[in-house]
């Protein structure tokens, strides 16, 4: 399989990626299980998640898709064989939401004990909606977690290419992790700001 760089971040992953907000919303943990079999399988390599994942669902708190991720990692032993994504910043409920420095390494530890891993490939920031936070907290709070080895690389997530800029200066002014990619909300379905 032909693999492509992420941005600058060292990382590599087929040109396709697996998008995990359905495992514990529209299919159970079996199903997902034998959905990240198969695509592994044929030879693919990158999974996306978010910690939000699938809160929205009724009887759902958050952190479903990211614990069926885990369990898939520790029953099959696949974990060295993905780039896993995962993102931080959305609406958790009980006040855990946003870009703050404490919130995220308070939230990167609930992910990875969900996801029962000790490192997320890409962190990404969910969402740029919160105003309250300077782009260089959260900025210091990943490269905190870059250089800990908690996180490989980091990513932004619905940013507009204003913001966008406006935190890779931060990061060549401040010398700290910068952002390696952008995912923008966009799909089969979801095409027309593009």
């Amino acid at each position: 399989m032909q693999k492509r760089k992420i941005g600058r971040s060292g990382l590599e992953a087929a040109p396709l990626c697996l998008g995990g907000n359905v495992f514990g919303w529209t299919i159970d943990q079996a199903k997902s299980f034998q959905v990240l079999d198969a695509f592994v399988a044929a030879g693919l390599d990158f999974i996306d998640t978010a910690d939000v994942y699938s809160r929205w669902a009724p009887g759902n708190t958050g952190g479903e898709s990211e614990t069926i991720i885990g369990n898939w990692f520790k029953a099959t032993g696949k974990r060295d064989k993905v780039i896993l994504a995962t993102k931080v910043g959305m609406d958790m409920g009980d006040g855990k939401v946003g870009l703050k420095k404490s919130y995220i390494l308070r939230a990167v530890e609930d992910s990875l004990k969900r996801l029962q891993t000790d490192r997320i490939d890409l962190y990404q920031s969910h969402k740029d909606e919160d105003p309250g936070t300077p782009q260089e907290e959260t900025l210091e709070a990943y490269d905190l977690l870059v250089k800990q080895g908690k996180v490989r690389a980091i990513g932004a997530s619905n940013f507009s290419a204003e913001r966008l800029s406006q935190a890779l200066k931060i990061s060549a002014e401040k010398g700290l992790a910068r952002y390696d990619c952008l995912q923008p909300h966009y799909n089969l379905v979801e095409r027309a700001g593009f």
